[in-house]
């Protein structure tokens, strides 16, 4: 199976999530509210959540026309990827 290749969306998603993760540390390391950290820990859970998603759909999406390339069935690869998003 080839590497997985994936796009500068996602990239910059994720250095986004850091970006929110560094001024989280910060907020608590200057004592900032408990409200004010949850708020921003919740954000920071639903941009990784987003990017999940994104990720498990293109990644599902590429699975599905190389299986359907090779003649393959595809219903497990779609199975595969709903438990992957279940997890969550």
């Amino acid at each position: 199976m080839e590497p997985y290749v994936y796009d500068a969306k996602v990239l910059n998603r994720m250095k986004r999530v850091e970006g929110q993760i560094r001024a989280i540390i910060r907020m608590m390391e200057e004592g900032k509210e408990c409200r004010d950290v949850v708020t921003q820990l919740s954000a920071a859970r639903s941009a990784l959540d987003r990017a999940s998603t994104i990720i498990v759909a293109k990644n599902l999406e590429q699975c599905i026309i190389t299986a359907q390339e090779d003649g393959e069935d595809t219903s497990e690869t779609v199975e595969e990827a709903i438990k992957m998003l279940m997890k969550r």
